[in-house]
Parts: C-alpha cells; sequence; structure tokens
C-alpha cells in the first residue's frame, strides 16, 4: 500500500536572478519523517491554482511557516512597507487550498504562516509587529546564526481543557518555539483558540465544524520533530488523521 500524500503549498522566492517555488526542508522532513507521509509540493501561482485538482490527488494539507507574511487587503486593512515582504503566489495558492481542503474534509496542519492564513481564510484579521504591544512578548526569531538556538524551545503556552489540541497533546502548560511578528488579532468566527501564550497571544486553533483534524499552531513543531515529545505528537496525530482520510478515499 503506498503512503499517503500531503500537499505543501510553496513560496514565490528570487535567488540570483532566479525565481524559484520551494518550501523549506524542516517541514518536508517534519512530513515525511514525524508524520510518515509523502510530501507533495504545490507551486505559488499568483494566478492561482486548481484547488480541487490538487485534492484530488493528496490525503492532507501542511500549511508551513514563510519568511513573508499574508497581504493585509486580504483582511480589509491598508499594506504598510513594514507588513511585508509579501508573496501574492502564496497567498492566491494557500488560501482557497484551506477554503477546498476544510470543505472537502481534508485533514489539516497549518503552522505560523499557516495558522495565519487559515485565520484570514476564514475571515479573521491580523495584528503587525505585537512586540510593540505594552505587556506583549517579544516573540520574535532571535537574530542568531544557531538555528538550534533560533529555533530554540523557550515560551510557555496553556492548551485549554476540551480543545482538539488537548486531546494530542494534554491540557495545560507545554514548552514551545514560537517565533513570529504578527499574529491572530480578532480570530475567524469559525476557529476555536486552543492554546494561548502568557501574554494572552492567539497561539494555537482549530476550526469548530472541521470533519477532521484541522490544527493550527503558531509555533515551530517541525523543527524539533524528532527529538522533542510534543512536536513529535503533533505530527504523528497529523499523520493518523492523513492515513484515517486516505483509507475512506481507498474505499
Amino acid at each position: 500500500m503506498h503512503k499517503p500524500i500531503v500537499a505543501i503549498p510553496a513560496d514565490f522566492r528570487e535567488f540570483d536572478g532566479n525565481v524559484w517555488h520551494g518550501v523549506p526542508h524542516q517541514y518536508v522532513r517534519a512530513a515525511v519523517e514525524g508524520s510518515g507521509v509523502m510530501a507533495f509540493l504545490v507551486p505559488a501561482l499568483e494566478s492561482g491554482n486548481d484547488a480541487d485538482a490538487i485534492l484530488d490527488r493528496v490525503d492532507g494539507l501542511l500549511v508551513s511557516g514563510s519568511r513573508s507574511n499574508v497581504h493585509p487587503s486580504l483582511y480589509g486593512k491598508v499594506a504598510v512597507d513594514s507588513d511585508g515582504p509579501f508573496d501574492p503566489g502564496r497567498d492566491a495558492t494557500s488560501l482557497p487550498l484551506i477554503r477546498r481542503a476544510l470543505e472537502r474534509g481534508v485533514p489539516l496542519l497549518a503552522i505560523c504562516r499557516g495558522i495565519q492564513e487559515l485565520n484570514v481564510a476564514l475571515g479573521g484579521t491580523l495584528a503587525s509587529e505585537i512586540h510593540d504591544v505594552p505587556g506583549n512578548w517579544d516573540h520574535r526569531k532571535p537574530d542568531v546564526p544557531d538555528l538550534d538556538i533560533a529555533y530554540g524551545i523557550r515560551q510557555n503556552v496553556v492548551i485549554r481543557e476540551g480543545t482538539c489540541l488537548a486531546s494530542v497533546l494534554g491540557a495545560g502548560s507545554v514548552q514551545v518555539n514560537s517565533l513570529h511578528r504578527q499574529a491572530i488579532s480578532r480570530a475567524a468566527p469559525r476557529l476555536a483558540v486552543e492554546a494561548v501564550a502568557e501574554d494572552g497571544t492567539i497561539e494555537a486553533v482549530s476550526v469548530i465544524d472541521a470533519k477532521v483534524f484541522a490544527v493550527g499552531v503558531q509555533w515551530h513543531p517541525e523543527y524539533w520533530v524528532g527529538t522533542d515529545g510534543p512536536s513529535s505528537t503533533l505530527f504523528a496525530a497529523f499523520g493518523d488523521a492523513v492515513r484515517a482520510y486516505a483509507a475512506t478515499k481507498a474505499g
């Protein structure tokens, strides 16, 4: 029996004058090693993709983090330079895939930029430069060359009782590596807040009416999926949901 396949929307990036469709390796590795699935990278086309044609061929959707941010016009705000960088191709690819995956009951795990895309796709808004808000932590990624230090697990979030995430990781405090300068401002009506940081920042959500596993986290479980218990458990749960969905397709 073939392994199930998970779609991962790519970023549209430029290197040395050439343009690339790419996904950071840490997400591909986490899907393959942590969830036990194969990865299918979806090109970031500003003209959009055929979401149904893609979802017909896969068994799950993993929406990764990225250096770029969702364009503010997509949640009713006027963009300023500090809101960037932007990636219209990523926006045009991820948001329709998220909406159709939820409509079709395809398992979904959204990470970092992914949780923000999930919120915007369902009608929520985002806040920029949250570290400038009095009382907030500085959630930004440390500017150090050692990625193990930059992605170090050092923040505490609280998972609410009775949530989807609590059924996977348990309710209460968990240590994570949350690295971001934007966050959910107004949660979309279809999203339940699953976990918050000690400063009140929303760190995890689930889709209230989802037919299957549909969770977004603001932190980076993909980086330590092989060594950190909660990170491994989250990706394993996503993999289980993907396999269960694939089994229903197989009849």
